[in-house]
């Protein structure tokens, strides 16, 4: 999936737990954020699957207005 990154025109790859985790503490809004979080710490610790944290970090990402247009 790719995000909108601080610079206007460019985008941001998230191919894995780790890098969600880490575009997440870079956002502002903290309602779907939350999930997306646990979600991502619970990917990286085997609780949850890789799909699962993708689900909370697309939400979250369409929260923040952060889904790079295809």
């Amino acid at each position: 999936m790719y995000v909108k990154t601080e610079h206007d025109g460019f985008r941001y790859g998230v191919h894995h737990v780790q890098a969600a985790a880490e575009e997440l503490v870079l956002w502002t809004k903290r309602g779907k954020w939350q999930k997306a979080e646990r979600a991502c710490m619970d990917a990286i610790s085997g609780k949850v699957s890789p799909q699962q944290a993708r689900d909370a970090f697309e939400e979250a990402a369409k929260e923040e207005g952060m889904i790079f247009p295809e």
